[in-house]
């Protein structure tokens, strides 16, 4: 299994050949070899900022003659005209590497500045808000990285660090009890300690798994507040609990406030917009 700093390695590495195939032709043919120049990140939005880390080791990898002057870090809040940082160096390093790091800071910078929002609407609740895999295909550690610095807490990685056992698992295997009965057996033969969670879309199927058990956690599939009340009440602390389907930010704290431990929200995301911010250069 890669690392964290593998895969981020892979992303940046796949990100510049895409990009720059066989040559700038643009910086090439216009900016000499040996100008040196500066640009300066500029903020043109209210939000939370992230992706300062990753972008260090995107000018790092491509030229690590970059000089970088970091005024603001991962999870400042920021708005417009603030600079966040300063690059120095060869000027044909500076435009080649402008687009990546721009397109990795305003995606992670949108994920945490609506994450901190809905994590503002949870306050109070004890209830925390939780990411999910509708993410951007080789992005998700950036992501779910700009999840954790907006405020929220990341739910499992990917298919390898935890069981979700869901309307499609169940099915297919023929039950809950059938399901967590192989599930188990499962983690036993593999020697694996992973939390497991299972999916209800009835009250019949909670009372299912809380007589079988065999769960660490019950997520509550499409339930209106009022049914997600009385269901938090059924459980009442035997499993933790996950709300998850159709919840939006008008209707977060209403569940929240049913007693959940975690709302999953896919929108953190799938549907998330980036953070206005540009690489302008610095005049001599």
């Amino acid at each position: 299994m890669y690392t964290v700093e593998e895969l981020n390695d892979q992303l940046i590495e796949l990100a510049f050949s895409e990009d720059i195939g066989d040559g700038d032709h643009t910086t090439l043919c216009c900016i000499p070899a040996e100008a040196e120049g500066k640009s300066r990140l500029l903020i043109k939005e209210e939000g939370i900022l992230a992706g300062v880390r990753i972008a260090r080791e995107v000018f790092r990898k491509f030229d690590p003659t970059l000089q970088m002057e970091v005024f603001l870090e991962d999870g400042a809040h920021v708005k417009p005209g603030d600079v966040a940082f300063v690059v120095s160096g060869k000027t044909q390093s500076l435009l080649q590497t402008e687009r990546l790091m721009l397109n990795i800071m305003q995606r992670m910078s949108g994920i945490a500045t609506m994450t901190q929002r809905y994590v503002k609407r949870l306050e109070g609740t004890g209830t925390r808000v939780l990411d999910t895999r509708k993410t951007t295909p080789g992005m998700r550690m950036l992501e779910k990285e700009a999840v954790k610095i907006g405020g929220g807490t990341n739910h499992r990685i990917g298919l390898f660090d935890m069981i979700l056992l869901k309307d499609n698992h169940i099915d297919f295997c023929g039950g809950i009890p059938k399901t967590l009965d192989r599930c188990a057996a499962y983690l036993k033969e593999k020697g694996l300690d992973l939390k497991i969670e299972i999916e209800c879309r009835t009250f019949d199927d909670i009372r299912q798994v809380m007589e079988h058990g065999g769960a660490h956690r019950i997520m509550l599939d499409n339930f209106s507040v009022e049914d997600t009340r009385k269901a938090v009440a059924l459980i009442d602390h035997r499993f933790e609990t996950e709300s998850s389907g159709g919840i939006t930010y008008d209707t977060l704290r209403d569940y929240a406030e049913c007693g959940v431990d975690f709302i999953s929200v896919g929108a953190l995301t799938h549907s998330v917009k980036g953070l206005d911010m540009s690489f302008k250069a610095v005049d001599a």
